[in-house]
């Protein structure tokens, strides 16, 4: 029996507990905002204990949380290490996630089973891969223990917020120094690289006034709609004219996601607020991005008498990039995804944006890979009754454990 068959058959043995693992970790919301997620850390910390892998605790300052426009976090590292030389590979999870909204036939936070799915926030992104990495190491260590390097497994909270108190934060206190790494991604391709996205707050003021009287006032939110208007002809202008040379990315592309404002039905509003999001393909500079929609948002703002605008920026996420040195990587995940899955694993980009670009930033090859359907869509993710196919987290489990018997070897 090989190393590979012996892995998947732990696997398969295990995939039970593996199960009822994920089910307690979808128990305890993790709704990102408000972003109290330390609680979670906390769970996850005795769920990993449980299992004979210990985790350090890294509570990140609150003062800094609540900068980042959370409430708590504290950041977990589980690791491993099999001896001196190697390879130091770091597989980062984030447990952070949007609140749940309506629609859901199944509870958010129950972790649920029917027809071969789990059901539950975070089922498929990606506290699926908390157990993924978990039961991959486990299953690594049970049958074929490295005898050098070094796997550093990061459980962060801040994905949805960009990551600058999670893995940014383990990275600049110097907390994890991996070779290469791993990201929570789907099982049916690994992506090497991935849009950059930019966050605007834009406030529209104008002066509020009696709605009898309207002359008496200036309409921010008559403002607010020319000024969208422009950004939406802009979005329109991406689609019609960019194109990424990156496969699986196609455009450039904006939403207006939030808009508040007004006072009353019967007052002129005084002040509108609407927030921006520009996904950035990997061939545009993001600092040139910025500043074209700071240009054409306060140049049509002038043209309002009485109107100003004031633009603050809410997240920064540059792309990620593919390093020449993500070879090894992309190699045994199409290898053993070719085996495991019996079909061709693509390596291809992705219009999301992930914490991955934080290590490719600083020189560290990675790529995004884990449990998970094909698409998105597929997933439920950010919309009711995400679901995750419980075949698929099986399969991908096996595929990361072979991944990593033979980076470590």
């Amino acid at each position: 029996m090989t190393p590979y068959t012996q892995l998947d058959t732990w696997i398969d043995a295990h995939f039970d507990e593996q199960v009822a693992f994920l089910q307690e970790l979808i128990r305890v919301p993790t709704d990102t905002p408000p972003g109290n997620n330390a609680p979670h850390a906390e769970r996850a910390a005795e769920l990993f204990a449980a299992m004979g892998l210990n985790a350090e605790k890294h509570p990140v300052p609150v003062t800094e949380v609540q900068a980042a426009g959370l409430q708590s976090i504290t950041n977990l590292i589980v690791r491993r290490h099999y001896g001196a030389g190697g390879r130091t590979i770091a597989l980062n999870a984030h447990g952070d996630v949007v609140p749940p909204g309506e629609g859901w036939t199944h509870d958010p936070y129950g972790g649920e089973i029917e027809g071969g799915k789990i059901y539950g926030r975070a089922a498929a992104v990606s506290k699926c891969d908390f157990s993924t990495y978990a039961f991959a190491i486990r299953a690594l260590e049970a049958v074929s223990a490295p005898k050098q390097g070094q796997i550093d497994l990061l459980l962060t909270y801040d994905e949805e917020f960009g990551g600058e108190v999670g893995p940014a934060w383990l990275l600049a206190h110097g907390l994890t120094k991996p070779d290469l790494m791993m990201a929570a991604g789907f099982s049916y391709q690994v992506i090497t690289a991935h849009n950059g996205c930019l966050q605007l707050e834009v406030t529209v003021h104008g002066q509020m006034a009696h709605a009898a009287i309207p002359e008496s006032g200036v309409d921010a939110l008559q403002a607010a709609v020319k000024i969208l208007s422009v950004l939406y002809a802009q979005n329109a202008h991406y689609r019609a004219t960019i194109k990424s040379g990156v496969e699986g990315i196609t455009h450039p592309y904006l939403n207006i996601g939030l808009i508040q404002g007004g006072t009353n039905t019967n007052v002129i509003p005084g002040k509108v607020t609407f927030k921006l999001d520009r996904r950035m393909i990997p061939e545009e500079n993001a600092a040139q991005v910025e500043a074209t929609l700071r240009e054409l948002i306060t140049q049509t703002a002038a043209a309002l008498p009485g109107i100003t605008v004031d633009i603050r920026r809410m997240l920064l996420a540059h792309a990620m990039k593919p390093l020449p040195g993500n070879r090894p990587l992309v190699d045994a995940i199409q290898k053993h995804g070719k085996q495991v899955f019996g079909e061709d694993i693509p390596a291809l980009g992705t219009p999301l944006y992930t914490d991955v670009r934080l290590f490719v930033e600083r020189g560290i090859p990675g790529v995004i890979y884990g449990a998970g359907p094909r698409t998105v869509l597929e997933s439920h993710a950010k919309r009711a009754d995400e679901r995750l196919d419980l075949n698929d987290l099986r399969r991908a489990t096996k595929v990361i454990a072979r991944s990593l018997c033979d980076l470590l070897s």
